[in-house]
């Protein structure tokens, strides 16, 4: 009989390691890293770089910029999740920065 409640303890221990430590390999898992959301960030930065949008949306562009940055640091830090975030945010901040531009650059004549 106490061989029997031994080993059912024992089976109990060795269930509960395998659950933690497969508890502790699926929080491991991340998400995959967002390139679509990087390169379309960057793409849209161009987009407003090229018509000038730090010169005619200095605070939109800053905004972008900056934005961007922090979406590289989480890119680079491997928090993906949070890294697609930011750069959801830099690109949108990107396109209003380059449609604040052109829109400038249309009513003072400028040509684009």
């Amino acid at each position: 009989m106490f061989l029997f409640v031994f080993c059912c303890r024992r089976m109990r221990l060795n269930f509960l390691s395998l659950t933690l430590m497969l508890a502790t390999l699926v929080s491991c898992v991340t998400s995959p890293p967002p390139l679509d959301e990087y390169a379309l960030a960057r793409a849209a930065l161009e987009s407003a770089r090229t018509v000038e949008a730090a010169k005619y949306s200095a605070g939109n562009w800053h905004q972008a910029e900056e934005i961007y940055k922090k979406a590289e640091i989480f890119y680079r830090d491997k928090e993906y999740d949070e890294a697609k975030k930011y750069f959801l945010r830099a690109k949108l901040a990107a396109e209003k920065a380059e449609n604040s531009a052109r829109l400038i650059r249309q009513k003072t004549g400028d040509v684009l």
